[in-house]
């Protein structure tokens, strides 16, 4: 059975085929670093590290290049357009490129826990300024681009009245119609300079205060957040490539706004394969921070977070988001993690007794059991190659646990089962939760531990607000002189490191 995704492009599933046989081009929207990555990323990146670790299952030789967003991402509908980084940098008194290393090795660091595989490449929007003023000065020598008082804006009605004739209006990728934009758009201040409400900016004009700024034909100025994407993409997997993929809020304006940029420069579809992961909600509310409901990774790993009644280990936060197909809406709740939490443990423990169990048997005595263990471990392939389909391939394993657990203690006969069927489901459960799921398991002894670290940081934050601070101190000096580091913020210790 051939891999098969959900191409947004098309609305459909779609058997997947590389433009050039045996390699596949990846690219995944990045996290902007202006602060602390939180559960709205760890969907993603989990979801395509699935994808990555699961191509190249297939054989395939795949660039998986994610980028990191450390300048331009601003509020384009604000009142000055206002950059993220330079912006958090301010509030934190901090240069930019130290707070963008701050948060970048927050964000790596988190990563690291959920075991997610490094991509090949990883570029940053200010390594790029160069192609992404290279890829503006095209777009508006080919007459979809205008300049004004040192901006540059994309011809949002040109593109779409050029380009609905070759069969790729804007809104293709989202499904928004041109039109109902415009008469939805709201009349924001600093948009004056637009000739339309839907033209977005490839280059802003940087005023007097803002730090990080670099020289262009147009004036001083920085990047636009859409434009970073379409350069880097294409000069690290080419005019086209295979799969691009991201967060299903990217869709529009940001996913929408790359197809239309690109296309004009490449004169092709940036990628023919779109994958979108759905949203996630707590409690079965949007997160925002209007909500007060923004959970920070490093809150969930710790517990120090309202709405947590304890940490969650980061295996726990990989099982539980696969167990949702990726394309369903997700919500967390401290109960849900609590059951997924107690469901990877009960998975793990019989995956653990599989070495303990020697079946020799060339003939089952229980034939029915035998036929039914075969067949739910042979179709976790095809639930893969169907969309990925993480949620069926877990819920095989756990109607396998049984079984396990049954001929660990002798409940069932060891010939209940033949030897080959054993080698197949022992293979199978093997290879997706290890090598194309990601799980692992801590060593023995590695919750405990971390559960005594967090008694220390309690301790200690308790000491603290007693003004107790020989006790704040003395607790972190022992544990800084045995190589755990304590990173305080203002609102408290949040994480600790190894070193």
């Amino acid at each position: 059975m051939s891999l098969k995704v959900y191409n947004s492009l098309t609305r459909q599933k779609e058997v997947f085929q590389s433009i050039t046989p045996g390699h596949v081009g990846l690219y995944v929207c990045g996290p902007t670093v202006s602060g602390e990555s939180h559960l709205g990323h760890a969907r993603p990146y989990i979801t395509f590290d699935v994808l990555y670790r699961y191509l190249n299952y297939l054989g395939y030789q795949v660039r998986y290049v994610r980028n990191i967003t450390d300048a331009g991402h601003f509020e384009e509908e604000g009142r000055a357009a206002e950059d993220k980084v330079s912006s958090k940098a301010i509030l934190e008194k901090l240069e930019p490129m130290e707070l963008v290393q701050k948060y970048t090795n927050r964000f790596h660091w988190a990563m690291l826990q959920f075991n997610n595989i490094e991509p090949s490449i990883e570029p940053t929007a200010t390594g790029h300024i160069v192609e992404q003023i290279n890829m503006i000065e095209q777009i508006i020598a080919d007459g979809y681009a205008y300049v004004v008082n040192g901006s540059v804006y994309f011809d949002v009605n040109k593109y779409h009245k050029d380009f609905s004739a070759k069969g790729q209006p804007y809104g293709i990728l989202s499904g928004r119609n041109l039109e109902e934009q415009l008469d939805t758009t709201r009349d924001l201040e600093g948009q004056d300079e637009k000739r339309n409400k839907a033209d977005f900016a490839l280059w802003k004009q940087a005023p007097p205060q803002h730090i990080m700024r670099w020289k262009s034909p147009w004036g001083e100025g920085f990047p636009g957040w859409h434009i970073e994407c379409s350069a880097m993409a294409t000069k690290y997997l080419g005019k086209q490539f295979d799969i691009h993929g991201g967060g299903m809020d990217l869709q529009f304006p940001h996913h929408e706004c790359e197809i239309a940029q690109s296309t004009v420069c490449n004169h092709a579809m940036p990628a023919r394969y779109w994958m979108h992961n759905n949203m996630i909600t707590i409690n079965g509310k949007k997160m925002g921070k209007s909500y007060n409901n923004v959970i920070k990774l490093s809150e969930l790993f710790s517990g120090n977070h309202p709405l947590l009644t304890q940490p969650f280990h980061p295996m726990t936060i990989r099982f539980f988001i696969l167990q949702s197909h990726y394309r369903s809406t997700l919500d967390f709740s401290n109960e849900a993690l609590q059951g997924s939490e107690r469901a990877f443990k009960r998975l793990w423990e019989a995956y653990q007794q599989i070495p303990q169990i020697q079946i020799v048997a060339e003939t089952a005595t229980q034939p029915e059991l035998d036929v039914q263990c075969r067949q739910l471990a042979e179709v976790m392939d095809e639930y893969m190659n169907d969309d990925l389909n993480t949620a069926k391939v877990l819920a095989n394993m756990f109607e396998l646990v049984p079984v396990i657990n049954g001929l660990r203690n002798k409940q069932l006969p060891l010939d209940a089962i033949s030897a080959q069927t054993w080698s197949i489901v022992t293979s199978q459960i093997k290879k997706f939760i290890e090598d194309i799921l990601g799980l692992k398991w801590e060593q023995e002894g590695g919750d405990k531990i971390e559960g005594v670290l967090q008694l220390l940081v309690q301790i200690r934050q308790s000491a603290k607000q007693k003004k107790d601070f020989q006790t704040s101190d003395t607790i972190r000096k022992e544990l800084a002189a045995l190589g755990i580091l304590l990173k305080d913020e203002k609102d408290g210790t949040t994480s600790w490191s190894m070193d």
